[in-house]
């Protein structure tokens, strides 16, 4: 599923215009972009955290040189499902699978 997608089908369930819509999952993802930059994590009740995960320093390799590398310590942004979340994907994909079998 794509950004237009979702669009598209939010449009359709609530009769708004799309380009409203649009707009609308547009902030939506600035505003956590920069909660995130900022360094703040975004909580979301039911869905799940938009957090900040800390990678250490470690060494690495450069195989076209041959040679040992320090990647430095750093911040990625990553996403926690919430467990109601995960619970309901296990189910629904579950019986999913056992239709399509």
């Amino acid at each position: 599923m794509t950004k237009a997608d979702i669009v598209t089908r939010i449009s359709d369930k609530t009769g708004m215009e799309r380009a409203d819509v649009q707009a609308t999952v547009e902030a939506f993802m600035k505003e956590v972009r920069h909660s995130l930059e900022t360094g703040d994590n975004v909580y979301l009740r039911g869905f799940g955290s938009f957090i900040i995960k800390k990678r250490a320093e470690k060494t690495g390799r450069n195989i076209s040189k041959n040679t040992t590398i320090i990647i430095p310590a750093h911040n990625i942004p990553s996403f926690k499902p919430a467990k109601t979340f995960v619970e309901a994907v296990k189910k629904k994909v579950k019986v999913k699978e056992t239709a399509n079998a």
